[in-house]
């Protein structure tokens, strides 16, 4: 292996049937590497079953940024027999398998290396467990890396399991780092594989992201049912509930998550609920009656692939125009799609904000890939959280409303009407789900109807306004724009590097606050001048109809996936390399 050719961007997959602890590796193995001052991104390949089948995880470790998946396998490690079957053909790298699940017919060759992964966790460390332990010392040393990171990380993740167990999975990683190292002396093809310039960054998934800006925004109360691959959040959230002074609810479905959520907003306590699309599909109801009721609340949809159940474990984009959309009647809203770990704090955040100022329904639209996936990030800095700021009544304000003449839907040139909290001494706050008058009863009149529906709708002259424009590049402008919005952002940064470096002129417009739409959005320079490609993990480009629904910008080329995985940067730079033949 030319170590010049492999550069330090190494590719590791780890395979195996569910429950042998390939996220236990990943995540020793990131985290070991982030603290080595290395990038890292991760992401999982998983069947939905506890037991058995199939999964793999990757893991991608530089010592530059990097966001996305790779194509290529560097290092294959294969926790059972299947997984060298589906990929040892294709694989040019090493593989390194367990010998005692080959005790017929093992694999030979210089890019096989045997580690007997539970036969040396067993007699080390006394548990078959720790192969996980095994294994990540053992691609380390193949990396040619120093252990102190994964030690460090060790303690840490057993501190509560006390020392003996601390000692022995460290025993038991150094004793696959020491068999790599001495068994096949010369191997590591990047020995040079150090950070230029250590850092102290985090790895986390979008998930842990969201969680932790709800956190940072002053969530009170969430709400859930669970439901993959929305449930990490309410975890994260659960787990930190004592320490923040949270009150997280596992509702006995959706319907009742959210109006547990509307509720409590209604009630002054910021408030979150989050689910997948089969499970926002039992939420629409609500999602209107916070409209109809002007009650803030953030939804986090997170999408896998529909409709029914579909793949409760894989990813896709297919929920945009169902979000854009859900709830009968018409009534304000945002969509935010998050592109990375620090885009879904910075987003979520918004979230919140713009709930709260505008008493709509936000949503947060995820997907697998982002919520599951973990990035190298930066520590978060509180600094850029927008302050809560709630448009309610206080002090001399309430003072100058006559006593009892409240009116909760007073009509009012933003459509934002100033609430105040239930219980408001010498105010009566009434709300109803059926059409109101200012004070809030129950109306028949035609004209207050008319009146009540353009006052809601005009807080999108409001929202527009707060709507950041898509990501352009580059700076100048090129022929070519392919045109992606949420989490496909670092993989589409990747194939148009991989384009302009083979001498194409092609950039990207990338969207992360997808509705509503400005008309603006994409400059008329380059609608003149460029061609556009849709690049979507959907089956109908559904970004793309939005788009010409809400600006009248059509894109007639597309690149479409949908059969539940992640687009690979190469993937996508081939295919638009197809479209100009």
């Amino acid at each position: 292996m030319d170590k010049k050719s492999r550069g330090c961007d190494i590719s590791i997959r780890i395979g195996g049937e569910a429950g042998q602890g390939m996220r236990i590796i990943s995540s020793l193995l990131g985290k070991a590497s982030v603290r080595s001052g290395l990038w890292v991104f991760t992401f999982h390949d998983i069947m939905s079953r506890i037991r058995g089948g199939h999964n793999f995880t990757q893991l991608r470790l530089s010592d530059r940024p990097v966001r996305s998946p790779s194509s290529k396998v560097d290092i294959l490690v294969c926790l059972d027999k299947n997984t060298l079957e589906l990929y040892q053909q294709n694989m040019q790298g090493f593989i390194i398998y367990d010998p005692g699940k080959f005790k017929e017919n093992p694999p030979s060759g210089e890019k096989y290396l045997a580690v007997p992964l539970e036969e040396m966790a067993k007699k080390i460390g006394g548990d078959a467990r720790m192969a996980n332990s095994v294994a990540s010392g053992a691609v380390l040393g193949l990396l040619g890396l120093a252990l102190d990171s994964l030690f460090s990380l060790i303690a840490d993740i057993f501190s509560e399991k006390g020392d003996q167990v601390i000692q022995a999975n460290k025993k038991c990683a150094q004793s696959g780092y020491d068999l790599v190292k001495e068994k096949y002396k010369g191997l590591p093809f990047c020995q040079n594989f150090t950070a230029r310039d250590q850092h102290k960054k985090m790895l986390l998934t979008g998930s842990e992201a969201i969680a932790l800006a709800a956190i940072a925004s002053n969530i009170r109360f969430y709400s859930g049912y669970p439901m993959s691959p929305a449930t990490p959040i309410m975890e994260y959230l659960a787990a930190k509930k004592k320490k923040y002074g949270l009150i997280v609810e596992q509702a006995e479905d959706e319907i009742a998550a959210i109006n547990m959520a509307i509720g409590a907003f209604f009630g002054g306590a910021r408030s979150m609920t989050g689910t997948s699309g089969g499970g926002l599909a039992l939420m629409v109801e609500g999602i209107s009656l916070a409209g109809m009721t002007e009650t803030p609340i953030v939804i986090a949809d997170c999408q896998r692939p529909a409709p029914a159940t579909g793949f409760p474990t894989r990813t896709e984009q297919a929920d945009l125009l169902y979000v854009a959309h859900a709830g009968h009647g018409e009534f304000p809203r945002a969509i935010f799609a998050p592109s990375t770990a620090e885009d879904a704090f910075d987003l979520t955040n918004k979230a919140f904000y713009l709930a709260e100022k505008y008493q709509t329904p936000v949503f947060i639209l995820g997907d697998q890939y982002l919520n599951d996936s973990a990035w190298t990030a930066d520590k978060f800095s509180l600094k850029g959280i927008i302050p809560e700021k709630q448009s309610l009544l206080s002090g001399d304000e309430l003072k100058n409303i006559s006593a009892y003449q409240y009116r909760r839907y007073r009509i009012t040139d933003s459509g934002i009407s100033p609430r105040i909290l239930p219980g408001t001494p010498n105010q009566v706050l009434y709300a109803d789900s059926d059409e109101h008058t200012e004070e809030g009863h129950i109306t028949e009149s035609g004209e207050v109807r008319r009146m009540m529906v353009e006052k809601r709708l005009r807080k999108l002259s409001g929202l527009y306004q707060e709507i950041q424009k898509p990501k352009i590049y580059p700076d100048k402008r090129v022929k070519e724009y392919i045109v992606s919005w949420g989490s496909t952002l670092g993989i589409i940064e990747e194939a148009v590097s991989i384009l302009n470096n083979e001498g194409l002129s092609i950039g990207f417009i990338h969207f992360s606050e997808v509705y509503p739409l400005r008309e603006d959005a994409i400059p008329n320079d380059i609608l003149k001048n460029a061609r556009l490609v849709a690049v979507e993990n959907n089956a109908t480009a559904q970004f793309a109809r939005l788009l010409r629904m809400e600006t009248g910008v059509e894109i007639k080329d597309r690149i479409l996936k949908y059969d539940g995985r992640p687009f690979y940067p190469q993937d996508v730079a081939e295919e638009i390399k197809k479209l100009k033949r």
